[in-house]
């Protein structure tokens, strides 16, 4: 049964679209970036989220020390790491804190080839996510996503027209970031539509 996750809430607004929508998962954006929210103001969001949602930190190349604190903190529940961090540092992570990681995978556009480079690193990870860039919202041929045996984030330009085809893939998760925007925002109705459509989803693909 995939999952979803909205991705990139930077206004008290989009907390709001959520907590009526209720996804799986929602993420707050640490790295640099139009969605960068700091660490009181992801607080202060986590407290207003409705339980049974689960906070993801997106972090990039960030201090082991800083998303220890936050997940000590109770800010996020899992870590999603979309940087250089290697089987070393995943290590010192999970030894720091024991947070769940998301590690993400790019995925070439034209080739077999990932950034698989450090297996050892997504064995340690908890979970992958299948993206062709950081936040690029852009899709990228499924059919290179490769067989590792582990749970999968599936991200990069889902949205309304294609969801269906996402979940057919089965993925641990779908990650909706762009595609529930408009102008650059948080789209209440599309939160709501694309969580009723990926419960639909599963309902339709179980029958």
């Amino acid at each position: 049964m995939s999952k979803i996750k909205i991705c990139g809430l930077f206004r008290s607004e989009d907390i709001e679209y959520v907590n009526e929508a209720r996804p799986d998962y929602v993420g707050f954006v640490f790295a640099p970036g139009r969605r960068r929210i700091a660490p009181a103001q992801a607080a202060a969001f986590r407290k207003s989220l409705r339980p049974g949602i689960a906070p993801v930190g997106v972090f990039v190349n960030a201090p082991i020390d800083e998303i220890a604190a936050l997940y000590r903190d109770g800010v996020i529940h899992l870590a999603q790491l979309h940087g250089g961090e290697d089987a070393a540092y995943i290590e010192r992570l999970k030894a720091a804190c024991g947070v769940p990681i998301i590690k993400v995978v790019k995925i070439a556009r034209h080739s077999r080839r990932s950034e698989e480079s450090q297996p050892l690193t997504l064995c340690l990870a908890d979970y992958l996510l299948f993206d062709s860039g950081n936040g690029s919202g852009k899709t990228f041929d499924w059919n290179l996503i490769p067989r590792t045996g582990k749970p999968y984030f599936l991200a990069g330009g889902i949205g309304l027209g294609n969801i269906g085809d996402a979940l057919a893939l089965s993925p641990y998760a779908l990650d909706v970031s762009s595609g529930a925007e408009t102008n650059g925002l948080k789209d209440r109705e599309k939160i709501l539509q694309l969580v009723a459509a990926c419960r639909a989803g599963i309902d339709l693909l179980r029958n």
